[in-house]
């Protein structure tokens, strides 16, 4: 079995390497390429990535390199290509290489889970460079009309509420996550409440923006960048005892890459200084809800922030 998941992998990368992205580099989208710095920038299969893949890829263009993009990979995809030199750096989370990657505890501090990944990844050939506040995490969320109405700002204040006031609230989420002790158990255990099994309600995963929108459920879970939290007026309740562990963005770039150009580690820090949550909720509702697109999204952020120029 081994032997057969390690054949798909090769046979995902050799797909890879034969084809890019559908938007692969051309002239109009950066300026001063002078044909000698080469990269290959990476990204996985869904808006976020797109956008974050398009912010780097644009910015190195504009500042005379040239790129290659190779975008629509699976999280373990790209990695190992990013292992093999296929491509040269793309944006990751902390948490997913921590937890899927390295095979270690998730970590809900943002500073120790970084850090951590960081000088793991060392032995992998992979430099992390700075992280943005770009927490793309697991979350409880509620309508906003009704969370001001209970006056539920935190997760602790949610517990508070069901402690105090009701246990009649419904929360969808799916099954594994109904039951995993990093779930909703883990989450009531840490804030100290508990809700009948008869008030979880499970469902498919994606279905809970939707459900909470329209009133089936009254909490839900997600992920904290989702751009369905603003489309549907959603709020994140904060995880004020930080539960849920951290899946901060950052660049992950191949040791031999950053050797080859040492100046990338100062060049894109500005980057990651300029993003965080609520900026990447807002730029993939630009995307997913309208419809504009990946490309047009990342230059006008990169010239909003004095970047490039426009």
């Amino acid at each position: 079995m081994k032997k057969f998941v390690s054949f798909l992998v090769v046979l995902s990368l050799l797909f890879v390497a034969a084809c890019g992205s559908s938007e692969e580099s051309s002239g109009n989208e950066g300026s001063g390429n002078d044909g000698d710095k080469k990269l290959v920038v990476g990204a996985k299969n869904f808006t976020e990535q797109f956008i974050l893949s398009k912010i780097l890829s644009i910015y190195l263009k504009e500042n005379g390199y040239e790129v290659e993009e190779k975008n629509n990979m699976a999280s373990q995809v790209v990695r190992s290509a990013l292992e093999n030199q296929q491509v040269d750096l793309y944006w990751e989370y902390t948490g997913t290489s921590l937890v899927n990657y390295n095979k270690k505890d998730p970590i809900a501090d943002a500073d120790k889970a970084y850090e951590t990944v960081k000088e793991i990844d060392k032995e992998n050939g992979i430099v992390w460079l700075n992280p943005a506040e770009v927490n793309n995490t697991y979350t409880l969320m509620m309508r906003k009309d009704e969370a001001e109405k209970l006056g539920i700002e935190t997760i602790s204040d949610l517990a508070d509420y069901i402690n105090e006031s009701s246990d009649d609230l419904l929360l969808g989420t799916d099954a594994e996550f109904a039951t995993r002790p990093d779930g909703i158990k883990g989450v009531e255990e840490a804030y100290g409440f508990k809700l009948p099994s008869s008030n979880i309600k499970k469902m498919d995963a994606g279905l809970f923006y939707q459900a909470l929108r329209d009133g089936q459920v009254d909490i839900a879970t997600g992920f904290a960048t989702d751009s369905r939290i603003k489309a549907f007026d959603l709020v994140n309740l904060e995880d004020d005892k930080g539960f849920f562990p951290a899946y901060h963005a950052a660049i992950t770039i191949h040791e031999d890459s950053l050797a080859k150009y040492p100046e990338l580690e100062e060049l894109l820090k500005p980057l990651a200084e300029n993003l965080d949550s609520q900026t990447m909720v807002d730029l993939n509702y630009r995307v997913d809800i309208e419809e504009e697109s990946e490309t047009d999204v990342a230059r006008s952020w990169l010239v909003e922030n004095g970047l490039i120029e426009e």
